[in-house]
């Protein structure tokens, strides 16, 4: 990786802020659409993890406003610049959580990205920061993984 600077990772920060907005409005979707027999346990997952989204993207714009960056803050610069896309509507519940999977393996890389930049330029508190929200989607994942069978 070359010379990080402050510069580069406040734009780190910015992909997970954006990405991670994207992630609540989907997560949303998925909470109100998902039906059949699953329903009920998906439901609740969801709400819970558009819970947990919105912590991170607090938490994220929080740490980037500290080191004297500027969160991303509108529809469209979310959706320019996050590493997931919208839901479509469209999906089963089967396919909701397939795709959570493929979005939060997208994101666990995104934050190791970060958390090497973070290193990279001295910053512990946001390598920390980004760990604990790694450590959470790890979670996620296997879990996920184990719901759908995978």
């Amino acid at each position: 990786m070359p010379f990080m600077t402050t510069k580069n990772l406040q734009a780190i920060l910015n992909k997970q802020i954006s990405t991670w907005s994207v992630l609540y409005v989907k997560l949303h979707n998925y909470h109100w659409y998902v039906k059949g027999n699953q329903f009920f346990t998906l439901h609740v997952k969801f709400q819970e993890l558009y819970e947990e989204a919105t912590l991170h993207v607090d938490d994220i714009a929080e740490r980037l406003l500290a080191i004297g960056g500027s969160p991303y803050a509108t529809m469209s610069e979310y959706l320019e610049h996050s590493v997931v896309k919208e839901a479509t509507r469209t999906e089963t519940a089967t396919e909701m959580v397939d795709t959570l999977i493929s979005d939060f393996s997208n994101v666990a890389g995104e934050l190791k990205d970060g958390m090497s930049a973070a290193a990279e330029t001295g910053d512990e508190t946001t390598g920390d920061l980004l760990l604990a929200i790694h450590k959470s989607l790890e979670k996620h994942l296997w879990m996920l993984k184990a719901f759908n069978g995978r």
